[in-house]
């Protein structure tokens, strides 16, 4: 390894000494200087290479463990941050400042200007999947308003987030009604947003109408300001796995979206999301949805009291394997209800987690297969994920409460009424 090291940073001083100054403004620069100067290029190609020989990922990782410890180890779950967002929402100034001392040490900085950057001339690059160009960040417009007159959740004005509840979200007869009226409106408005999509508009454009939508049928979109989330809907394109941020970019024929509604209606929240087509797809494209859509609903027939809940990852995992799709595992389905997020913890890969499904209580399944590998980037925004390589994923999600003997599912499309997600109850198989 002493050997490759030298020979490694040798090669790198080298290319680094020749290399031009990046006067590019769109780059990331050296923190302390307008521009990365030779020194600085220098410096950090030797920096890079002994990331390699001693990694600083663990360093990272181990922070970032005991940030999510302390916020609720399910939460980091299901925003899959490395850095969990609700932690920074409540943070103190002294804690922001810890942060970026974490920060300071040969962690974000010096990776974004490190090996892969220094050599991007020289390693070639991941072709665009399709022929269509990697997912840009756009310009996101301002939050939108929601009238006084409709209840909120707890964090609609402070953007902080209530403690995680581990606990499952169990509701009597009454809570069960309140849980279909809100599955519903949340299916309807899907529904909706499915009708309006089309090449050429924007998702900001899908957020306005989502949102208007939402309000006018008194209810709060349930992501808006949701540890500080700025949209109304979250719509995941192409190769994001999920929680895009509606922005200036444009839906083109042949791509797809994940859009993914919640609303907060009379004091319970109703999660559901799809993989929507833009026109015409690949075949490739179209099986990856398909088999998302497949997943979910074989996990669903399973779905009765008494079911282990790692059973339902199981089942996912074995049909996307039989396709050739990778499952996501960063991401995970969760307990709903008047709490937007709690127990149980639902993987879609196959685990060993404790817990089994009871009578009345209510969560999501939403399996992301990717056509690629699994990895995923984040974004600096703190919200978007997409895969590491590209490649494209898709999502597919339902609000479901546990009968008798089987289960319903209560974000049903009232339009589509498909064998696969039929409107009324279903029963376990």
């Amino acid at each position: 390894m002493g050997i490759l090291y030298r020979l490694f940073t040798h090669y790198l001083y080298a290319a680094a000494k020749t290399a031009p100054v990046d006067k590019n403004p769109s780059r990331p620069h050296c923190p302390r200087h307008s521009t990365c100067d030779m020194a600085a290029a220098r410096t950090m190609a030797c920096l890079s290479v002994a990331s390699l020989a001693r990694p600083f990922s663990s360093r990272v990782s181990s922070a970032s463990c005991r940030a999510a410890a302390v916020a609720g180890g399910q939460r980091a779950s299901l925003m899959g941050a490395s850095q969990p967002r609700w932690y920074l929402a409540t943070s103190s100034s002294t804690a922001l400042q810890r942060r970026r001392s974490n920060r300071g040490f040969l962690t974000v900085d010096a990776k974004k200007k490190g090996f892969a950057e220094l050599l991007s001339d020289i390693v070639p690059k991941d072709e665009d999947y399709n022929g269509r160009p990697r997912l840009e960040k756009g310009k996101v417009s301002a939050k939108q308003h929601v009238p006084n007159s409709i209840a909120k959740p707890p964090y609609a004005d402070s953007g902080h987030l209530p403690p995680m509840n581990e606990e499952p979200q169990i509701h009597d007869a009454e809570g069960e009604e309140k849980m279909r009226a809100a599955g519903l409106l949340a299916a309807q408005v899907l529904d909706y947003a499915e009708q309006i999509i089309k090449p050429g508009i924007t998702t900001d454009f899908i957020d306005q109408k989502v949102h208007k939508m939402i309000v006018d049928a008194g209810a709060y979109p349930s992501p808006l300001n949701y540890g500080g989330f700025p949209k109304s809907v979250c719509t995941s394109l192409n190769e994001c796995i999920c929680h895009g941020i509606p922005d200036t970019t444009e839906l083109r024929e042949g791509d797809i979206i994940n859009v993914d509604v919640t609303v907060f209606l009379n004091g319970y929240h109703g999660d559901t999301s799809r993989t929507i087509r833009v026109g015409e797809v690949t075949d490739e494209v179209a099986r990856l949805v398909d088999v998302t859509e497949r997943s979910l609903a074989e996990a669903i027939k399973i779905c009765k009291p008494g079911t282990p809940v790692r059973k339902i990852g199981a089942t996912i995992h074995a049909i996307a394997d039989e396709a050739g799709f990778g499952v996501v595992e960063k991401f995970v389905g969760h307990g709903v209800g008047k709490e937007f997020h709690s127990g149980p913890t639902v993987r879609h890969h196959r685990n060993n987690d404790p817990g089994v499904l009871v009578k009345g209580q209510t969560f999501t399944i939403e399996p992301m297969l990717t056509i690629g590998r699994t990895h995923d980037k984040m974004w600096r925004d703190g919200w978007t994920a997409v895969t590491a390589d590209g490649k494209w994923t898709a999502q597919c999600e339902h609000t479901l409460l546990i009968t008798d003997d089987g289960v319903e599912i209560l974000t049903a499309s009232p339009l589509k009424k498909t064998e696969r997600f039929p409107a009324k109850q279903a029963t376990a198989a």
